[in-house]
Order: C-alpha cells, then sequence, then structure tokens
C-alpha cells in the first residue's frame, strides 16, 4: 500500500471516472445483459469525494447491481473479465468482490480468490473468511504453502499476517501464532524473494507481542540456509532497532559492542518540512577483536500534542578490525508521507550501534 502522499493520489486516480467507464465495457462483453449505464450512474455518483478504499468498494457495489444475482454466474463472468483488467492493482476488486458477497460458497470463494491473487493480491480478502472461520480457511490455506506458484504460497502467509497494514487485526493469530505456524514453517526455505519478504513480515509481526515464543521457533529452523537465514534477519528487525541482545546474537552482531562515535555533524540546524537535513560522523572499533556492528539512527519526530515519537532508520551492518575506523554519513528526508505528518518544533536524532545510543543531536523543523 502507499506510503507517501503522492503514491495514494496516484493509485487513487486508478479508479477515476475513465477506469469505471473501462470496466462497464469488459463486463458488457462478456456479459451482454449488462447494464453499463445502471452501473456507470451508481459508480460515478459522488466519485471525486471518495477515498481510495471507498472507490474500489464502490466497484464492488456496483458489479453487484449489475451482474447476475446468481454468485456462481457471476464469478463466472469476473473469470472472463479479470485477465483482461491488465492492472493489479485495479484486479484487487474482483478479490473484494468474493470477499463481500462469496461467503455462502465457501468452496467456490477459495478457488476464485486462488485465481484472482495471482491477478492483484487477495490478501485483504481472505481475511474477512479467515474471521468468520479461522480452522477452515487456514486449512486451504496451508495447502496453498506448497502450491508451486508464488503468488497463492505468498497469500498463505500475507493474508494470515496477524498485523497486515491497512487491514483489521486478526484477534485469533494475536493471541496464539501458533496457528499459522505451519505456514510459515513450510516457506523457511521458499525460493521465491516475494514469499520470503511475507514470511519475514508475518514473523516481525508475531514478535511485536510474541518476543519469546518467536526466539523459541526460530531456534529450530537451520539458519545456515540462505534462505532461511535471509527470513530470520528480517522478521528480526523490529527487535534488533530496540537494541534485543538474543535478535543480535541471532544475526551474528557483537554484544556489549565497543566503539568510538566522533566528529558527530548535523546540519543545518533549522529545515522546513519538505527539506532534508545531513549527519555524519566516524565509527571507530575499541574492542580487541573484530566486532560485528549494526549502525541505525533514530528520529523523535514531534507529534501534533506537543511529544515525541522515535522511529528508528538502518544505517548499514559492517566488521569492523581492532582500532579500524570508518566514515559515515546519511542524508534524510523531511517530506510528507501518508504514514507520517510532520509537525514544527525541536527534533532529536541519536546514532545507535547494537541497539545502544552513541550519539545525538537537534534540529528544528517548521513549516
Amino acid at each position: 500500500m502507499p506510503a507517501d502522499v503522492a503514491e495514494y493520489a496516484e493509485l487513487k486516480e486508478m479508479f477515476n471516472a475513465a477506469r469505471f467507464r473501462a470496466m462497464a465495457k469488459l463486463l458488457a462483453d462478456e456479459y451482454p445483459q449488462f447494464d453499463q449505464k445502471k452501473f456507470l450512474a451508481l459508480a460515478l455518483d459522488g466519485l471525486a469525494e471518495l477515498t481510495l478504499i471507498q472507490r474500489m468498494r464502490r466497484m464492488t457495489e456496483a458489479m453487484r447491481a449489475t451482474l447476475p444475482a446468481d454468485y456462481p454466474a457471476a464469478i463466472t463472468i469476473l473469470d472472463k473479465v479479470g485477465p483482461r483488467i491488465g492492472h493489479g492493482f485495479v484486479s484487487i476488486t474482483l478479490c473484494d468482490f468474493v470477499s463481500v458477497y462469496g461467503h455462502d460458497h465457501f468452496e467456490l470463494s477459495m478457488a476464485a480468490l486462488g485465481r484472482y491473487t495471482q491477478l492483484g493480491s487477495a490478501e485483504f480478502a481472505i481475511r474477512e473468511f479467515i474471521k468468520r472461520d479461522h480452522p477452515k480457511t487456514l486449512a486451504v490455506m496451508t495447502k496453498w504453502s506448497r502450491h508451486e506458484n508464488e503468488h497463492l504460497r505468498r497469500l498463505a502467509s500475507e493474508g494470515t499476517r496477524p498485523r497486515l497494514p491497512w487491514s483489521f487485526r486478526l484477534a485469533a493469530l494475536q493471541a496464539d501464532p501458533l496457528i499459522a505456524w505451519p505456514i510459515l514453517d513450510a516457506l523457511k526455505t521458499d525460493e521465491s524473494l516475494y514469499v520470503r519478504k511475507s514470511v519475514a513480515n508475518h514473523l516481525n509481526d508475531i514478535s511485536h507481542q510474541h518476543p519469546e515464543w518467536l526466539f523459541k521457533r526460530l531456534a529450530t529452523w537451520d539458519a545456515s540456509h540462505p534462505h532461511t537465514a535471509w527470513i530470520i534477519k528480517r522478521a528480526l528487525r523490529t527487535l534488533i532497532k530496540r537494541g534485543d541482545p538474543r535478535a543480535l546474537a541471532m544475526i551474528g552482531a557483537t554484544a556489549g559492542a565497543k566503539v568510538a562515535v566522533e566528529q558527530f555533524k548535523l546540519t543545518p540546524a533549522r529545515v522546513k518540512i519538505g527539506g532534508e537535513i545531513n549527519f555524519s560522523f566516524e565509527l571507530t572499533s575499541k574492542a580487541k577483536v573484530a566486532q560485528r556492528l549494526v549502525i541505525d539512527y533514530v528520529v523523535h519526530y514531534m507529534k501534533k500534542a506537543g511529544e515525541t515519537s522515535p522511529k528508528v532508520f538502518k544505517l548499514k551492518e559492517i566488521t569492523l578490525a581492532t582500532g579500524e575506523s570508518l566514515p559515515l554519513s546519511k542524508r534524510h528526508r523531511l517530506q510528507e508521507l501518508s504514514t507520517r505528518k510532520h509537525h514544527p518544533g525541536t527534533h532529536r536524532l541519536e546514532v545507535m550501534v547494537n541497539g545502544v545510543v552513541q550519539v545525538a543531536g537537534e534540529f528544528i523543523l517548521s513549516r
């Protein structure tokens, strides 16, 4: 889903009036009785004021009102239309149609989502079925985790994420991560990066509430496999950013790192929203042996109410020999995002090495 305002606006326009007219034509081509006039009247009413998600749902509702009332017949038509849409994000509407209207036809709907996720991800749609009957739905998704198609394998992991962005939380899976563990375990060496990213994100979701459980489970995996090692490292990223010693040890970072951070500079002292700051420093190892170091930085963003909220960013992972020094620098942009609004005030920036703050500075953000 979109991170910045420009990307959100671009995706929103994927559901503009022209898109609805194009969809009407596709539906009419496959269903001669299709009432294009009715579809467009329903779809375009007040379209400009609707959000991205509301526009997507509007298309779903307009299709329901103009396709056959018989759900299997409607799916037959959507099966023909789907490959002709030609846009993955717009194709999510087919999944949305299933999630809203397909609960009385479980097997048919599962098969449809298996097809439609290959056009546009069904990760949001499948959650409506998990919420209603997670044992029955996860039985299907466990089979998908062993499917030859990477889109179905990825759906098995992504759709069961406890904290999937832009979706509701799955209370049962939040409370007991063991429910989806067979899916994750089946995918631990998956050859597809698309799938591995999803598995790691799912595990990272678990780390927020069940870190002890997660460490015990990951310890049973063979980290010598490169795909598994990649998943573990990405899965532990939140705990690594917090400086959790178990997470750092699991990726080979040195416990109690001995370093010196010198010549720290943070400029400019004042910057406007939409601008950028730059910081630099020299990192020197003070240990008698080589050290594996994870360097992050933290920006404490000013919130609307006047308090600050920290956000950790990755900088570099390195191994330094005893006495070795390394100059590091970073440019950090302060543009508006759909997920982060900036507010004027004093902001703090900290440099962390293996989870421990080493040096800090401040800058003032203004409009």
